[in-house]
């Protein structure tokens, strides 16, 4: 065959479950060419084109470099291959077989064209509440495995009807052309509206009757992508109150979810980056400054200064809160406390049936649970705090090449573990805290799902784990390692700080880190949680940290922060002036036991105790010191509670700034700090001196980083991790202190600094060591 020439070309990347096939077959159509495009098992794409050689190098670097979004290239292997005289370009049934890894696509939120289509009357898919095509909708949340083809999702049991095979068939039909999860109301899935006790109610159109329901003050439980939200009246002071008693959750902020852009300017403050976050494909809910005046009730987020709203990531949720009369509704997670969300019909019936009056329920299985994602703003920035819907499974590129497979347990708290080779790491979903048998299987099945997608053989891996020997992950992984034989354990909060240097894509050796959190098993024994590491590759050094506070280790420390408060008073005031502060400040009522358990955590601090150098609980002891809470609600309540209580604050010159001790290892002292407050309670209004505490908290921090830095040559970019990481007046502190040194101060960007991106960190651990080849 004269004059043809023939690629077989295998690219990797966001590339299935997203139109890119759709897209190589009708380029290769208008270029005349011939050959077949197929799904492949690890993820990728595999094509065989041949033709000219000119209008194949073309077909080449359109599939290369000009393909549409969503679909992502990564990488392109190219081999020349004999032509064997094919007469058309087809798509071709999907190969089992894996060539390249690549990624499982996420969920996408509805596009503009579906929703136009949904609302638009002459339109066959009006009202209907399960729109999608190429460009968005469900994809690992209905997957079962892969290559991603409809018989392999929730969809198989959903034929075709003649309209929309036509559609899948039509080479014209950008959006539909060989998509493989879509549908219609002749042959989709139906939704149906149910009672709390599982009869259907009789309506033609459900989701009206429960928007009607929700406004006549009844809470439904809504069945969505990735699982069960509890929808209710976000305005209405007694149905929220009823939700919080039914949910037994009496403060945790609830989301809200708005019709469109314009109703959540009517509840927050929007910026462009805010309203970009909103619109964005991942639609995550977006914390941002309440608005002066916004209808919402006070109960949804109470004592908070910022709202988490979200937009309408389905049809069905934007035609829900378009006949709801405020066009906003509280949408939180479908959950019994400290359980995973429910994402079938059995776990709803069992589990939520006490905490809604109603059920609007469709047919299509979620295979796979994902919860909503979260982002909130830190020093200008958006961060992660909860990777969910929209952001899992995509993995990440890491600025090392692994040897070997990974397998990373991540933490007990924001548990999100990952398997990673190449350059690739790939998280799960938030799982959320290890606490019973239900997030641990979780655990266990959605790392089993990666390990099978991306072929990752348990004999062969390297299991990561965290040093704290209580760790539920860490037994999972020192029993999931004996297949294998190799486990390697890594320090807490060192793995907070690789996880940034990863995410980042950060390339020089050394770094000195900041890393702080509430929790974290030390090299000495001692619970760390403020720590300044200076890092070289896979070794680290603790050059700075918060001084130690002794502390019973009970974990009643962490829900009554007035036991930690004693600790740091008793180094200020004596055992009977802790008891007469105590009493004056009426803070025997932040202690169940009252003076009784005062006592007893005065004769264990007596006795010595546990030291931590924790953040978190410097900030929760200053809390209850400034009278802002007297107990924890939630996990990180009270610090998030003085974070909030600074809201409109301003910076005091009188307050006194923790002292910095320049040594061997720099420590910062909170002391000087923490009496001054002492006496400025009175005299100061609260909400600045939580705003001086935090933001001079921070300052110190940055001292002791800027100390730490010098004499060693190291970046001048810090990279930060930890769950106070987060806390805006600290990290403005921070950042601040260190624009004097000409340092900067990274976060994440693709991954939260809390526990929930630390397996990345655990990754790049990995692949530093075996950079220096003592891994065994």
């Amino acid at each position: 065959m004269p004059g043809l020439v023939a690629l077989r070309i295998l690219v990797s990347g966001l590339v299935q479950g997203v139109g890119f096939r759709p897209y190589v077959h009708l380029t290769a159509r208008s270029l005349k060419l011939t050959g077949f495009v197929r799904n492949s098992g690890g993820s990728e794409v595999e094509i065989w084109v041949e033709g000219g050689e000119r209008e194949v190098l073309e077909f080449l670097r359109r599939v290369v470099l000009s393909v549409p979004e969503p679909a992502e290239v990564e990488s392109v292997y190219v081999e020349v291959v004999r032509p064997v005289g094919y007469r058309d370009f087809i798509i071709e049934r999907s190969s089992g077989s894996a060539h390249l890894r690549s990624m499982v696509p996420p969920d996408f939120g509805i596009c503009d064209e579906c929703l136009r289509e949904v609302l638009d009357p002459g339109d066959r898919r009006y009202l209907y509440p399960l729109n999608s095509c190429v460009w968005c909708g469900p994809r690992y949340s209905m997957m079962y495995g892969v290559p991603y083809d409809r018989e392999r999702t929730a969809m198989k049991d959903f034929p075709l009807c003649s309209e929309c095979l036509a559609e899948y068939r039509d080479l014209g039909n950008k959006r539909r052309y060989h998509a493989q999860g879509i549908s219609c109301p002749r042959c989709g899935p139906k939704v149906r509206l149910y009672t709390r006790d599982w009869e259907e109610v009789n309506t033609e159109d459900p989701v009206a009757e429960a928007a009607k329901l929700i406004d006549e003050g009844y809470i439904v439980g809504v069945k969505g992508v990735g699982g069960y939200h509890i929808a209710c009246l976000a305005s209405d002071d007694g149905v929220v109150a009823e939700l919080r008693r039914r949910k037994r959750r009496p403060t945790k902020p609830f989301a809200v979810m708005v019709l469109d852009v314009e109703v959540a300017g009517r509840l927050v403050e929007l910026s462009s980056e805010g309203v970009r976050l909103l619109k964005s494909p991942q639609r995550p809910i977006v914390l941002l400054p309440k608005r002066e005046g916004s209808p919402v009730s006070r109960y949804v987020s109470p004592g908070m200064s910022h709202e988490g709203v979200f937009l309408p990531y389905t049809a069905l949720h934007y035609l829900l809160l378009s006949r709801l009369r405020d066009r906003f509704a509280v949408m939180t997670s479908g959950n019994v406390s400290d359980e995973p969300m429910c994402y079938d019909e059995s776990c709803a019936r069992a589990k939520l049936s006490r905490l809604v009056d109603f059920f609007l329920v469709h047919e299509r299985a979620i295979v796979n649970r994902v919860d909503d994602s979260v982002v909130r703003f830190t020093a200008g920035r958006p961060v992660l705090l909860r990777r969910g819907r929209g952001y899992a499974p995509r993995w990440i590129r890491i600025p090392a090449r692994l040897e070997s497979e990974v397998v990373a347990l991540g933490a007990d708290m924001h548990s999100a573990p990952a398997v990673a080779f190449e350059d690739k790491v790939v998280l799960t979903q938030y799982i959320g805290e290890l606490v019973n048998g239900d997030t641990v299987s979780e655990l266990l099945k959605y790392l089993d799902l990666l390990m099978r997608t991306y072929s990752i053989k348990p004999e062969g891996a390297v299991y990561v784990v965290d040093k704290h020997p209580r760790y539920v992950s860490r037994s999972i992984g020192l029993e999931l390692g004996r297949t294998s034989g190799r486990v390697e354990e890594v320090q807490h909060h060192v793995a907070h700080i690789l996880s940034t240097v990863a995410d980042r894509g950060l390339t020089e050796e050394r770094y000195v880190g900041l890393a702080v959190d509430g929790v974290g098993y030390g090299d000495d024994g001692a619970i760390w949680g403020c720590e300044i590491l200076y890092v070289d590759g896979a070794r680290y050094e603790r050059v700075g940290r918060l001084s130690y506070v002794v502390t019973t280790g009970s974990d009643r420390d962490v829900e009554y922060p007035a036991r930690v408060l004693a600790s740091y008073l008793l180094r200020l005031m004596g055992e009977e002036g802790v008891r007469e502060f105590f009493r004056k400040r009426g803070l025997f009522k932040a202690l169940p036991g009252g003076e009784l358990e005062l006592e007893v955590v005065l004769g264990k601090l007596r006795r010595g105790g546990v030291r931590t150098s924790s953040l978190g609980r410097l900030l929760d002891s200053i809390s209850v010191l400034l009278g802002v809470t007297m107990r924890r609600e939630f996990e990180g309540s009270p610090a998030i509670a003085l974070e909030e209580a600074a809201f409109g604050g301003k910076l005091l010159a009188e307050v006194e700034q923790p002292l910095v001790r320049v040594g061997e290892v720099v420590e910062v002292e909170p002391a000087p700090l923490i009496s001054n407050l002492v006496e400025l309670l009175d005299a100061r209004p609260v909400k600045d001196l939580a705003y001086s505490a935090q933001y001079y908290i921070g300052r110190a921090l940055g001292r002791a980083i800027a100390y730490a830095v010098r004499g060693r040559r190291v970046s001048r970019l810090i990279p930060a991790g930890g769950g106070a990481a987060v806390n805006d007046i600290v990290i403005r502190g921070v950042v601040d202190e260190l624009s004097y040194e000409g340092l900067e101060l990274v976060l994440p960007r693709e991954v939260p600094p809390n526990d929930g991106g630390i397996a990345l960190g655990q990754v790049y651990w990995v692949a530093l060591r075996e950079q220096l080849g003592d891994l065994r």
